[in-house]
This record gives C-alpha cells, structure tokens and sequence, in this order.
C-alpha cells in the first residue's frame, strides 16, 4: 500500500506560509491607507485605472481580484468622492468605463507612496536578485493552479497574477482584459526565466 502524504508542519508548508505574508501584507496595507480613506480595493482601483484608464467594471473586477458586485460598490463610492468618473451611457454592449480624476490622480499618489513603503519594507530582507526571484517563483506558482497562460511576471503592470511564467520556459503573453492572445512562442524563442 503506498503511503499519502499530508500537509506535515504548518512553518514549513508554502501554502501556509504565503498566506501569512498575504495576510500581514493586507494588514499593513489596511494600516497605510486608513489615514488617506482608501480600502485597499478602492487603492487596487485607482492604480489599476491609473494605468488603464477607461476599464469597464468587469474588467476592474478581473484586474483587482473581487467580484463584480463588489467593484461596482467600490466604484460608486470613489465616484461619489469625486475620485472618479464614468460615462453616463455605455458605447459598447453595457460596460461604463471608468477614468481617474484630477482629485483621484493626487490621492493614488499619497496612496502609491504608503503602500510602496509597505511593499520595501516586506523586500528588505532580500537581495534585488532574491526579489526578482520570489516575484517569478510567485508567479510560477500562480500559473501552476490556474488555467491562465504564460508570461513574463515584469511584462505585465496591472495583473501580476495573471503574468505566469510556463513550466517548459516558454513566454506567452496575454491581455487578461482584452481577450487577445499572442501566440505561443516556441523554445527557440522563449526568454529565460530571471535567476
């Protein structure tokens, strides 16, 4: 009879431990921007916006990792402040896209300050080699329980999960919120992965 392994010492599981540095990191995110008024969804929304103005709700749904109902309450609220607008009438199918204002550009600002603090703050510990690494291991990692293709981890901007190295070392990329697909690359082509 073949023996079945288990989870074995919760210190020593990944899983475990990435959720502990998931969960300090939202902690200390949580702390960075309560000053400023800012969840960090409605954070998440802004600097995703702020590179890719005019994203439908769905698609800021997709790109910040909540539901749809939730980011139409997201929306709604940082519209109300005045941190954002939408159109009134959608130009394709239902979607109203959404742009920062002014009042939104300058609050991301103090709020990308804050939590890129955090974000050194969690780093310091590692070289910028070792970052480079944990950020391609991440998103190895990701990849391997998803169905989303792959790509470079620095080649994406707004949805690091979504930026999925292959297991053979090929390089995929693809829009998450466009639906467009470039083609596989064959490994002639394929860039190695960062050390």
């Amino acid at each position: 009879m073949s023996q079945v392994e288990v989870v074995g010492p919760m210190d020593q599981a990944v899983g475990y431990v990435l959720k502990q540095a998931s969960t300090a990191l939202r902690a200390a995110m949580d702390t960075v921007l309560r000053p400023l008024e800012l969840t960090v969804p409605q954070y998440a929304c802004l600097e995703v916006l702020d590179q890719r103005p005019g994203l439908s709700s769905s698609e800021l749904a997709r790109a910040t990792f909540v539901t749809r109902q939730s980011m139409n309450l997201v929306l709604q609220g940082l519209q109300q402040r005045g941190l954002l607008t939408r159109a009134t009438v959608a130009h394709h199918g239902k979607a109203l896209p959404a742009e920062l204002t002014e009042g939104g550009r300058a609050l991301l600002r103090a709020a990308s300050v804050a939590v890129r603090t955090i974000e050194k703050q969690m780093l310091a510990p590692l070289t910028p080699s070792a970052q480079q690494r944990l950020l391609a291991d991440l998103a190895a990692c990701a990849a391997a329980l998803t169905a989303e293709p792959c790509t470079r981890p620095h080649e994406h901007a707004v949805r690091p999960a979504s930026a999925k190295l292959c297991r053979r070392g090929m390089v995929r990329r693809e829009c998450s919120l466009t639906h467009s697909r470039a083609p596989q690359l064959r490994p002639s082509q394929a860039q190695p992965a960062p050390p």
